[in-house]
């Protein structure tokens, strides 16, 4: 099992202020496996994603597949599986965005996209939104793009279910065929709002989520990893990870 980070754990002012291969350097110095390179946080993509070539596993693109009309975006799709190429990373993770009933026409279109590149593996995220990040709207996904001879896997982020009022265990429960990649994220809730923890930190049952979830998948760290000794610090939450997956 390998753990990745999230280049995103270590904020977006720390990443904007050193850069994502820099972020990258010191993953890989405290013992990561790999990393997921940020589309948001990119400062330059016309040189940070060929500096970063080989270097990653995922490329995570902020934009969703399908419009909030509910078409398919193919520019969107496009600009991630050409910085994921860039890149040499073998899997892009995206979010369905609005995807709806009336999409299911347009995943022959996504399949024949696909076809085209077949170096990168497209994995669907749950995201924090109501069209892209509830249970009934992932089972609705994954059921179409079966029916219509995709194959596609997905990212289970284990905190996001909390945005939307979901039940992340019933989430794993259910979607855990599909998963094929987890972004671990613990969440506390304050008054106004939720935040990503670290797992020791969480008030979700991320335990017996993890069990629930398949163990030979990749594993990312996506919770804000801070302190005065960052690589001491990642060093110490990769092997939590590490035991954690062990434990469950």
């Amino acid at each position: 099992m390998k753990v990745l980070i999230s280049l995103s754990s270590f904020g977006a002012a720390e990443t904007g202020r050193h850069g994502q291969l820099w972020c990258t350097d010191l993953a890989q110095q405290a013992g990561a496996d790999g990393v997921e390179v940020r589309g948001e946080l990119l400062r330059d993509a016309a040189t940070e994603l060929p500096a970063l070539a080989g270097r990653a596993a995922v490329y995570s693109s902020p934009e969703g597949l399908w419009t909030v009309q509910g078409e398919l975006d193919e520019a969107a799709l496009a600009r991630g599986v050409q910085a994921a190429q860039v890149l040499r990373a073998p899997r892009l993770k995206m979010s369905i965005g609005g995807f709806s009933p009336s999409s299911h026409a347009s995943l022959q279109r996504l399949k024949a996209l696909l076809q085209a590149a077949p170096q990168v593996e497209l994995v669907i995220e749950n995201d924090q939104t109501t069209t892209a990040g509830t249970l009934a709207a992932m089972q609705a996904f994954f059921a179409a793009q079966a029916q219509a001879g995709l194959d596609l896997g997905m990212t289970f982020d284990m905190g996001n279910w909390h945005w939307q009022g979901e039940c992340p265990l019933q989430a794993a429960q259910a979607l855990a065929p599909f998963v094929r990649y987890v972004h671990c994220k613990g969440v506390q809730r304050l008054p106004a709002k939720w935040v990503a923890v670290p797992l020791a930190d969480s008030v979700a049952p991320w335990r017996a989520v993890l069990r629930a979830l398949p163990a030979d998948v990749p594993h990312a760290i996506e919770y804000p990893l801070v302190g005065d000794d960052l690589v001491a610090i990642t060093r110490e939450q990769v092997a939590f990870i590490r035991a954690a997956r062990e434990a469950a």
